[in-house]
């Protein structure tokens, strides 16, 4: 439980509340406030079931302050409406059961008026409260934006209204879905909210404890603010990844195009580098099916990439990759062009297909493990391949032991790819959320690695380069993702 102090000072008095993360907080100052001392001039202590002192004494010819009992931000994780006088909170908008609240420090300074300030943002290792302050509202700016904020806010009172439906539950599908999506909004806005209002609880501590001489709080003050300028970098990173299935695990494809030979070794190449990146990002990797050349490379493979976030950021790879350079395979020594096509598919998960498989539309074939062999492994018809008949979609897989095991995996990436063929149907974006591996040639190619007779790799969507591309054949594709990212959020805002 919080408690709540009235600290006076020489112009006027502080409303502090007491947390467990911090030392004290400060929430708003208000003026002739000095009824909250006592004789000695000792602060007075509330508990955290203040409604009817603090209402009582707060009704001052200036202002006014309304709060339900167990406000959010007076003692209680249970957001409901708040609204105070001109000198602390300014307003409060319903959204459900739930409040979202604008902020401003105890002098009205809002987040938007920090970064209309313009203060300078000077490096890190500089000691300057207001270069923290200034860096870190610009980082949340760029948050809301890449969140859509306003659409979000919108959408998360048609979904609280959803949920208050008396019927919502006689569709118990419907209304998990409902249910999920809103508590996802809910988490997003509540992660910017309770920072933004961290920022600002700063600030109010820093002004407090120059004015109060205390160097023990403000330097604790300035470190937190040091850590959440840090911290909002990666938040800003997070926010690219707020789609609708970013979050998930994905299996990620790869096919080699026109080049041959060349062509299945590049192939390999492009595995080897998503496998590696996957690795370093600390996803597990597993191999599902995967079709060796004749001499060297792969026809095609699939890999199944665990872990938060995989899809969201694989994404960005979709399309057809390019590599230019002397090939090994030629005597000559020949300068060659390859071509291999990646594909990334979202894994939904329990409860979240869009596409129930009837057993009936499968045409399911067996057949013996290719590639290089070992006990049991070509002595069984052990691999599997499923045909949905109705779509034509094919799946297989023949790297697991034994013949259920392969079925099971098989299935999964054909529920995948059932699933992402639906999505594309309803929302007409084919382009956006698959890519054909039929036209895996020149033209089509998204970035293209040069080996011969100079070294880069470019994106030819966001023309982001760099002179390393041994670095990044080694998984080093983090830059590119994101530039990547940066530019879609963009080029869907400028569209809209």
């Amino acid at each position: 439980m919080s408690s709540f102090i009235f600290k006076g000072s020489s112009n006027g008095s502080s409303l502090i509340s007491q947390y467990s993360r911090t030392k004290t907080r400060a929430f708003c100052s208000f003026q002739h406030l000095h009824n909250f001392l006592d004789s000695n001039q000792n602060p007075k202590v509330l508990n955290s079931g203040y409604s009817s002192t603090l209402l009582k004494s707060m009704k001052q010819p200036w202002g006014s302050f309304y709060a339900l009992a167990n406000s959010g931000f007076l003692g209680s994780q249970n957001q409901q409406s708040l609204y105070l006088n001109l000198k602390g909170w300014i307003w409060a908008r319903e959204f459900g059961t739930q409040a979202a609240i604008e902020p401003c420090t105890s002098d009205g300074l809002t987040v938007d008026g920090i970064a209309g300030n313009n203060w300078t943002i000077r490096e890190e290792n500089e000691s300057d409260w207001k270069s923290h302050t200034a860096a870190i509202a610009q980082s949340i700016q760029v948050i809301k934006k890449r969140l859509q904020w306003k659409k979000l806010m919108v959408r998360l009172d048609l979904l609280s209204a959803e949920l208050n439906k008396l019927d919502l539950w006689n569709d118990p599908v419907h209304a998990g879905k409902i249910s999920r999506e809103h508590g996802s909004l809910m988490g997003k806005m509540k992660e910017v909210k309770a920072f933004e209002q961290e920022l600002l609880e700063h600030i109010d501590m820093i002004k407090l404890a120059r004015e109060e001489n205390d160097t023990e709080l403000e330097s604790e003050s300035m470190k937190a603010l040091l850590r959440m300028r840090r911290d909002s970098k990666d938040k800003e990173l997070k926010a690219l990844l707020a789609r609708e299935h970013d979050s998930c695990s994905c299996y990620i494809e790869v096919q080699a195009g026109a080049g041959g030979t060349e062509s299945m070794d590049w192939a390999a190449m492009v595995m080897q580098m998503y496998k590696t990146w996957a690795q370093r990002r600390g996803y597990g990797v597993t191999v599902v099916d995967e079709m060796a050349g004749e001499i060297a490379g792969i026809k095609r493979a699939t890999i199944k990439v665990d872990g938060e976030y995989a899809f969201g950021y694989a994404k960005a790879e979709v399309g057809v990759h390019r590599l230019v350079r002397i090939s090994p395979f030629d005597s000559g020594k020949r300068r060659h062009t390859s071509f291999a096509a990646v594909a990334v598919i979202p894994i939904l998960g329990d409860g979240s297909t869009h596409v129930q498989i009837n057993e009936s539309d499968l045409r399911i074939e067996r057949f013996r493990s290719g590639g290089p062999g070992g006990q049991h492994a070509n002595t069984t018809e052990s691999a599997v391949r499923i045909v949905h008949i109705p779509t034509g979609i094919t799946a297989t897989c023949q790297n697991e032991r034994s013949q259920h095991q392969n079925k099971a995996s098989a299935m999964a990436v054909l529920q995948s790819r059932l699933d992402q063929l639906e999505m594309a149907r309803q929302a007409h974006m084919n382009a956006q959320h698959t890519q054909s591996l039929t036209e895996i040639s020149w033209g089509n190619q998204i970035r293209t690695y040069v080996l011969h007779p100079y070294r880069t790799v470019k994106d030819l969507r966001t023309n982001y380069e760099v002179s390393d591309p041994d670095s990044v054949l080694e998984g080093d594709l983090d830059d590119f993702i994101l530039s990547y990212l940066s530019a879609s959020l963009d080029k869907d805002e400028g569209e809209q």
